[in-house]
């Protein structure tokens, strides 16, 4: 099963995929996606309802969708990712360090911040490869980043902190 949150003009939904379909909310939807190969060009069936979508991918899961001529943005996030950008907002007072923590055992493929740096929600942190895939590690507030304990190359295990941040001063940036 694959399990998506879905973000679309203010609305959220939770959905889950599996064999037998797909659930909204808790709730089974009768629905079927085709894709037209090689183009960005889908259609979409809920119910009896059919639908044209055209899906363009943009940066950080956000998806420029066209639904029967309206134009919407949506954020689609898949559990996995969810479950880093959780890890990315760590434990600790509201002032105190946060610790941007390992998600699994990898190796550190790119350390994207240096100390003194201020991020932004979405800003890229760590770059972790682990079971062949890369994992970028993001921040998810704004913060400054008081430590880097890690570079590209090292060899990290679960729940290692990589980066510790803490709030950024008043001004900065």
């Amino acid at each position: 099963m694959m399990r998506y949150s879905v973000t679309m003009n203010g609305q959220s939904w939770e959905i889950d995929v599996d064999d037998d379909g797909v659930t909204v909310d808790g709730e089974r939807v009768d629905a079927a996606l085709t894709s037209v190969p090689g183009t960005s060009v889908h259609a979409l069936r809920l119910g009896t309802a059919s639908h044209r979508v055209i899906a363009e991918r943009g940066a950080d899961g956000v998806w420029g969708l066209d639904v029967d001529g309206r134009p919407a943005e949506v954020e689609v996030v898949d559990e996995r990712t969810r479950r880093l950008r959780e890890m990315v907002v760590a434990a600790g007072g509201a002032d105190g360090p946060r610790p941007l923590k390992a998600p699994m055992p990898g190796l550190v493929v790119k350390v994207e911040v240096e100390e003194g740096q201020v991020v932004e929600p979405g800003d890229g942190l760590v770059i972790v490869e682990a079971m062949k895939m890369e994992n970028e590690l993001r921040a998810e507030v704004p913060a400054r980043v008081s430590k880097v304990l890690v570079a590209a190359g090292d060899t990290v295990e679960k729940d290692q902190v990589l980066v510790e941040l803490v709030a950024p001063e008043d001004g900065e940036e």
